[in-house]
């Protein structure tokens, strides 16, 4: 073969594609088989790349698990924060990120099947428990930054500090999917649509104006 029937070496494919292409796999393998009988070589294979790509991108079954459920959250995030920016009224801005967390419960079932599976099996191994506990409190903290910025955007003055806010939501949000996987006809979209606009008004009440001095009222006539 001449210099130039030489083939040229295969392109490295980015680390950021590998993880992409590992994590959506991921996604639709354990999805398909449960946690417990997904196999990393049967991901790695599907996705292109040997199982050693999946430990050199994250570290473990569990750790890619986590990844998966992450990968949702944060993409949900990044779209509250866009209607927290969008908007600086309130009621309009609730309504929009009630709307879109509902949306993302009751249309990605899969995510909410997989957090349930996960938590589940964390109670009981505490290997699941190390990586879920962390990932927990960083779902919190972006929460607790959204709702800072709502209630700076909006001028809403928070009934509680953001950081426990965020803890009740995030709460009701992990309920609300659970009763919506269990009693889909009951717990409908209607349902936990005005359930979030309902909490989030009670942790996010408008800043009333200060009530009028003495001196600003109306004299009572007889």
């Amino acid at each position: 073969m001449s210099d130039d029937q030489t083939p040229s070496p295969a392109r490295r494919v980015p680390r950021e594609e590998v993880r992409r292409r590992l994590l959506a796999e991921a996604a639709r393998v354990f999805a398909e088989r449960g946690y417990v009988d997904a196999r990393l070589e049967d991901i790695a294979h599907a996705a292109g790349f040997t199982k050693g790509a999946v430990y050199s991108n994250f570290g473990s079954k569990q750790e890619l698990f986590a990844a998966v459920l992450s990968d949702g959250a944060e993409t949900e995030l990044a779209a509250v924060m866009t209607e927290i920016r969008d908007t600086s009224a309130l009621p309009t801005l609730i309504a929009r990120v009630s709307s879109l967390v509902t949306r993302r419960i009751v249309g990605d079932t899969r995510r909410g099947y997989f957090g349930l599976e996960f938590a589940a099996r964390a109670a009981r191994d505490d290997r699941i428990r190390s990586v879920l506990t962390p990932m927990r409190r960083t779902q919190r903290e972006g929460a607790a930054r959204s709702i800072a910025e709502a209630a700076e955007r909006t001028g809403a003055r928070p009934a509680v500090d953001p950081d426990l806010a965020a803890l009740i939501l995030h709460c009701l949000t992990n309920g609300l999917t659970n009763e919506h996987l269990a009693d889909p006809e009951k717990v409908n979209t209607e349902t936990i649509e005005r359930a979030l606009s309902t909490v989030l008004f009670c942790l996010l009440p408008p800043d009333r104006d200060p009530a009028p001095q003495p001196s600003e009222t109306h004299p009572v006539r007889d």
